[in-house]
């Protein structure tokens, strides 16, 4: 399963029973956690969402509302025990303020913590399935998105035609690559009769904290399922520019723009108790539309 779960979809201040930004990507059966905003660990509890199962924490920018229940959750997972490895994805400065409050609190984790400081665009973890990439957004700090990509053999294997025509499952790689085949006795069969073609890649772009930037479509180009901040409502984009934010409206352009597939839509500011008119201003430039809404976990 390729997903999204929404743990936190609120701005700065905590209000209205939303949360500040917290997701949760579950991809070929691993959890990866993006941005730990306060209360992310009520969040897991609540959602049911299994902390051991966390292997790679992904934070976007030092502002508070996204990294605040990282030390906090860290803390307990050596609490609660846990001994495999934990690798974080983040600005280079994270990694002085995790070692100055174990320090302060006189804490030694008992597992192994890795820390990996985003830095240029590209590939930050590579894996036979699947790669994530790093990109900077344009905020007030330095901040990162993240994209979340399946890797996929361009051809699936028709087995019972591959078995017939006597091909070892050896050779099934290259078949996936779009290789023919030749048999001892010379004969070429054709990739076409022993494959499939295989569907397209999915991938899952995090674009984090922004204001509107039109690079941005091109980075996150052809994305499954984009989420893009709309911290305001379309009539106050003054307010979002200076603000280093972005509105419904710019949000939508960006997904035209980088021809996305479905948008997701998040990090609403609490000066807002209702969400309907985000979910209408972002439809009327991009249709296939959603809210983050806490709780909820979107397919891909």
């Amino acid at each position: 399963m390729f997903g999204i779960t929404i743990l936190g979809n609120n701005s700065a201040i905590p209000a209205y029973d939303r949360h500040p930004t917290a997701q949760v990507v579950t991809l070929n059966e691993q959890l990866f956690l993006i941005d730990c905003g306060e209360g992310t660990q009520m969040q897991l509890a609540r959602y049911k969402v299994k902390r051991g199962r966390i292997n790679h924490i992904f934070i976007s920018h030092l502002h508070g509302d996204h990294y605040f229940g990282l030390i906090g959750l860290i803390t307990s997972m050596g609490l609660l025990g846990r001994e495999q490895d934990l690798h974080i994805y983040g600005p280079p400065m994270l990694k002085d303020i995790i070692d100055i409050q174990l320090q302060a609190a006189a804490t030694t984790l008992p597992y192994p913590l890795h820390f990996h400081a985003l830095g240029d665009d590209g590939i930050i973890a590579d894996y036979p399935k699947f790669t994530v990439s790093s990109f900077q957004t344009q905020h007030r700090i330095p901040c990162w998105g993240f994209i979340f990509s399946e890797k996929k053999k361009p051809r699936k294997i028709n087995k019972d035609a591959a078995v017939l025509h006597g091909i070892p499952s050896a050779y099934y790689d290259k078949l996936k690559d779009g290789a023919d085949y030749t048999t001892r006795s010379g004969e070429r069969i054709p990739n076409s009769e022993v494959t499939f073609a295989n569907t397209p890649p999915k991938s899952y772009a995090f674009c984090a904290d922004t204001v509107y930037h039109e690079e941005l479509a091109e980075k996150t180009s052809g994305a499954s399922l984009l989420y893009h901040e709309a911290t305001y409502l379309k009539d106050l984009e003054e307010r979002a520019a200076l603000r280093f934010h972005s509105t419904t409206v710019q949000a939508a352009s960006i997904a035209i723009k980088a021809g996305a597939q479905r948008l997701l839509i998040g990090h609403f500011s609490s000066k807002y108790e209702t969400l309907d008119p985000f979910l209408s201003e972002a439809r009327e430039i991009f249709p296939n539309t959603q809210l983050a809404i806490e709780g909820v976990t979107y397919v891909i």
